[in-house]
């Protein structure tokens, strides 16, 4: 762990100038935040509050981070997943940046919640989650921290579902806005940049051939749509499985195959875990799988898969190269676990490409900006991202790729607002 004159636990901190040249060259594909930080930088929205920020530290969210510093904010950084960080990134936020950060790629899990602790004691007064473990520990652990808070932003499905489920039952301490549930971010970042960076990742730690294999993509949510539409165009013969009847009418209508995973099992060449929940690969499925098969998880935490399941059923189980683990069935098959059932997309490569998630940490930024000025008329609750932001963001990302839409006429505005006007 390297040591530095400013707060933080990184890696190593002379792997900052390569971090921090990684975080320009990831601001060349972030135009809309830049938009927003360059007004941010003149009207400072966020002058005296601390945001404490559980996310991915990657150099996307780096640029996210120095635009709501350049707002005013006091930011501080922890991780929000052991397998995620780039130590470059995270040793030039500290070292160039000014902005503490606690993240070690490779962490375990006691330090992992050490690092989320070291953020919540800086007293925040907005959160911003990914996968709402700083939302939990605070709801948790650390009530007595609770009368900072104004309010949070969430990033990811898996985060929302528990959020909305701290709020049905009563328990939510504070207004929370649903960055996910933007469409600018869930129809791109989850479908385009989930699509592209789980291939990529499967990808880099195995230099598997797509063409010609059985891929099963285990849920059709957006992320799930998103990597079945890559799988097919790289080759592939996509397979889905799904719970919810509309999901599965889809993915047919699609030109997927269905079915139940007990049949794909016996099937599939690489199955990949999109669905928020867990053990949607477990031991009975594993226990039919081909020799050789490839698992992966795009799914927020690791427990899509199995892996106790996989450790009783199984002989023994080895690193055969970085980020992939092989197990050795009783049955003598062997199942290859790729990057420990973590997000096989930032586990092994870099995450979804700066140009999705330009428009995802712009709705951040903005989220996080409505909230600064609403709180004190927003309930403890789950909030969507207001209308004119995504709508916003949606602007400014088309202005970015010099692309221009019609707008409507008058005659045409007040064709849509009237109920008398008809054959």
């Amino acid at each position: 762990m390297g040591t530095t004159n400013s707060p933080g636990d990184v890696k190593d901190i002379t792997l900052a100038s390569e971090g921090v040249r990684r975080i320009n060259w990831a601001e060349r594909e972030m135009p809309v935040l830049r938009q927003i930080k360059e007004r941010f930088i003149k009207e400072k929205p966020f002058k005296g509050l601390r945001i404490a920020g559980c996310l991915h530290v990657t150099s996307e969210t780096a640029n996210l981070a120095i635009t709501l510093r350049d707002g005013g904010a006091d930011v501080f950084l922890c991780a929000s997943n052991p397998l995620s960080t780039q130590d470059d990134v995270a040793a030039a936020l500290v070292s160039e940046y000014g902005i503490p950060t606690y993240a070690i790629k490779g962490e375990n899990t006691d330090t992992y919640y050490q690092h989320i602790i070291s953020v919540l004691n800086t007293k925040p007064h907005m959160t911003m989650d990914d996968g709402a473990d700083l939302v939990a520990t605070l709801h948790g652990d650390r009530t007595d921290l609770m009368e900072n808070i104004i309010g949070g932003m969430e990033e990811t499905t898996t985060g929302v579902i528990r959020l909305k489920s701290l709020a049905d039952e009563g328990n939510l301490k504070y207004p929370v806005i649903a960055v996910n549930d933007a469409d600018t971010k869930h129809f791109f970042d989850n479908r385009y940049g989930t699509g592209q960076s789980t291939l990529d990742g499967i990808t880099r730690a195995t230099n598997v051939l797509w063409a010609g294999k059985t891929v099963v993509v285990i849920g059709y949510g957006w992320c799930g749509r998103g990597v079945a539409m890559r799988a097919r165009g790289m080759g592939g013969n996509t397979v889905v499985c799904e719970v919810n009847s509309i999901r599965a009418l889809e993915a047919a209508m699609d030109g997927h195959q269905v079915m139940k995973m007990e049949e794909a099992a016996k099937i599939g060449d690489i199955f990949i875990t999109v669905t928020g929940g867990m053990k949607a690969i477990d031991r009975k499925h594993v226990a039919n799988m081909k020799d050789g098969v490839l698992l992966a998880n795009s799914g927020h935490f690791n427990v899509e898969i199995d892996i106790e399941g996989m450790d009783e059923i199984s002989d023994s189980k080895s690193e055969v190269k970085p980020f992939v683990e092989q197990y050795i069935l009783i049955n003598g098959n062997r199942i290859n676990l790729l990057a420990e059932g973590r997000l096989i997309n930032l586990a092994a490569a870099e995450g979804h490409p700066s140009a999705v998630m330009d428009m995802s940490f712009a709705d951040q930024s903005l989220s996080a900006e409505f909230v600064a000025k609403e709180y004190k008329n927003l309930e403890n609750q789950v909030y969507v991202v207001p209308r004119e932001i995504d709508d916003e963001v949606g602007r400014l990302k088309l202005l970015s790729m010099g692309i221009a839409i019609d707008e409507l006429t008058a005659e045409q505005e007040k064709y849509l607002n009237s109920w008398n006007v008809g054959t």
